[in-house]
């Protein structure tokens, strides 16, 4: 499923990229970002502006991976597996997110651009747990639609190249947690739930993306 929806967005991007790339009025550039967001965070994207006599805004999409913080594993093993302690535990958490976004520009700058810009976002998200020794190695993935705001500003190195800053914030809904046969949902339609824990309890055993702040620096290049 998770392929599925990347790989439509992916032809989604090539088909807004021709369309820059083609068009006469249109301005496209494309760029590869690092930072934080919410974690360690890598980014690719493609933004086109004018692409459309009269409108006002441009369009940028992006598909993005950062690493996370999963959680407490003991906690996380109680509520989707069982009661054992044995093991020892280690952990690792990451998130494919794609995002699409409107942009403004503010017209502050003379030889660069400020945008303003904000979209939605889906983030697709894993948290492994391990327990070498005690026989168990699990993941707890969601699925997250969120929102985001921020601003993003191009500063000219060449007449191709531009230097990348953007910093504001992505928030991310709380969304189902399912982990190896159970699954804990914000609306209590909880399956083969455990005991009598709930999504709240879930929630906060594994650190699905929420409210985060961004801040990505980078290059891109003008066609």
């Amino acid at each position: 499923m998770r392929f599925h929806v990347l790989t439509a967005v992916s032809l989604l991007a090539l088909m807004v990229v021709y369309a820059g790339a083609t068009s006469d009025a249109a301005q496209f550039s494309t760029g590869v970002q690092a930072g934080f967001n919410g974690g360690l965070s890598f980014r690719a994207s493609g933004m086109v502006a004018e692409f459309a006599r009269g409108f006002p805004l441009g369009l940028e999409l992006g598909v993005g991976h950062t690493r996370y913080d999963p959680g407490d594993p003991a906690a996380a093993r109680k509520i989707f597996i069982n009661d054992a302690t044995n093991g020892t535990p280690e952990k690792s958490g990451w998130a494919w997110d794609l995002r699409f976004d409107f942009l403004y520009d503010v017209n502050l700058l003379q030889a660069s651009k400020l945008y303003l810009y904000g979209g939605v976002r889906y983030s697709m998200f894993t948290a492994n747990f391990s327990f070498i020794g005690g026989n168990e190695d699990f993941d707890v993935t969601s699925s997250q639609w969120g929102l985001g705001l921020g601003a993003k500003g191009l500063f000219a190195v060449s007449n191709s190249i531009d230097f990348s800053v953007a910093a504001g914030f992505d928030n991310y809904f709380k969304n189902t947690l399912k982990g190896h046969d159970t699954s804990y949902s914000p609306d209590g339609l909880d399956v083969n739930g455990r005991n009598d824990y709930t999504f709240e309890d879930a929630d906060q055993a594994v650190n699905q993306p929420g409210f985060q702040p961004l801040f990505m620096i980078g290059v891109a290049y003008r066609f």
